[in-house]
Parts: structure tokens; sequence; C-alpha cells
């Protein structure tokens, strides 16, 4: 019996030799992510490579060829910077720049018609240099048979901008808010970015990882408990 998925198992690629070896892009200490045991104490005595799946080559097998000519075919060049195939799904790495145009040649194109946007979501690597912020939206085809595909944008952290893609996707409306709320990330074009979760006045964005946790120290007779921010460090 193993853990690690095989073609068979539907969550990699069936064609050999297209999920390269992942990217190793930092550790995770402490419980949090480790397998061999658990770090009840949590002062990093275990160690968890942070793994991101290889940009995948081709032949990817699964009809995802078809589909990947069909969005180069679409897409100016260099608009599609590295393409992710890891558990039977595809994600598609696109040039913020492009990232307008991109989108609705997947709306609109006979030959991909995405027509939704599901969601659109932030995430947050600190040690990702150059692209801290990741907008990350899922897309769905209900022409061709509820096929989905998964498009990412990095930013870096001094430059928080994406364009929208309300104009193209009206759905996407809130959720481009509740990235800028959660992320900082700003949606350029976006007809009115302002906070949905957050009161208007809010400090910070609370999902990014150098958000503190916050909490009032708590009292008791002979001792206190500081807040959890102040405790010990998790990254």
């Amino acid at each position: 019996m193993t853990d690690t998925p095989t073609p068979d198992d539907g969550l990699l690629p069936s064609a050999p030799g297209t999920t390269p070896d992942p990217v190793q892009r930092g550790e995770r200490h402490g419980m949090f992510g480790a397998t061999a045991g658990a770090d009840t104490s949590g002062y990093g005595g275990l160690v968890s490579p942070i793994l991101f799946p290889g940009a995948a080559v081709r032949p990817y097998g699964g009809g995802f060829d078809e589909l990947a000519d069909a969005i180069e075919a679409t897409s100016a060049a260099g608009a599609i910077t590295r393409t992710v195939i890891d558990r039977g799904e595809m994600t598609i790495f696109v040039r913020r720049e492009d990232l307008p145009a991109v989108m609705q040649a997947l709306r609109d194109e006979p030959s991909l018609r995405f027509e939704l946007c599901l969601s659109v979501s932030g995430v947050n690597y600190p040690t990702d240099a150059g692209a801290e912020l990741h907008v990350v939206y899922h897309l769905m085809s209900i022409t061709h048979g509820c096929r989905r595909l998964r498009v990412e944008v990095t930013v870096p952290d001094s430059d928080p901008r994406v364009p929208s893609v309300v104009s193209t996707y009206p759905a996407a409306d809130w959720h481009e808010r509740e990235t800028w709320d959660m992320f900082g990330i700003i949606f350029d074009g976006h007809p009115a970015l302002t906070r949905i979760l957050m009161p208007d006045d809010w400090p910070g964005h609370p999902q990014r990882k150098d958000y503190p946790l916050g909490g009032i120290p708590v009292e008791f007779k002979g001792g206190s408990v500081p807040p959890p921010d102040q405790r010990r460090s998790y990254n």
C-alpha cells in the first residue's frame, strides 16, 4: 500500500514524464504539515518541505494537449508563461498584462467556451520572491462537458495590481472585492473596489501571511498568557 499517486489514480496525467519533480519553495517548521509525527511543542522540531508542482512538458495526455493548443492559438506570444498538470487538473500561468485578452478568448472562442468564472481567490507566498501574491481563477465550460481550467496570475508584493475581469465575467465582481479585502490585491478597472467583509476603516488585509494574529493578554493569578502572535513563530 502506498500514498504515492499513480496515473491509474486519476491524480497524475496518463502520459509518462508529464509531471516533473516538484519544486521546493521553502520549509514549514513545527507541527503543521509535518508527516513524521506530531510536534506538540510547536517549537519547530519537525520540518516539512513546501512543494509546488513543476511545469508540465508535452505530451500532457488526458485531453490537455488539445486544450493547450486551443489556448495558445488564441493568446499572444508569451502570454502563457507556464502550464502545470497536477492531480488531473490543468493550470495556466498568465502574464498579468495579457490577462484581459486571455480571459475574453477563454470565454468567447468556440473551441474553449469557458462560460463560467466560478471563483477568484488570492494566495500569499512570502518566500516566492517577485511573485509573493497569486490570483487564482477557476473556470468551467458548460459547452464542453463541464471542463474545468485554473488560471493563475502572480504579482510582486511591491506592485500588487491585476487587471479586473469583471467586464468579461460579471460574477467576478464580489470575488475580486473579497480578494482585495483579504489580500490587498488591487484590481484595476473594477467598478467599485471596496471592502466586502471587513469594515471600511479596517487596517491591513487579514489573510496575508504577515498579518498579526492579534488578541489581548489574558492575566491569571501568578501569570499571564500573551496574544497568539506574540507566543511563538510559525512559518
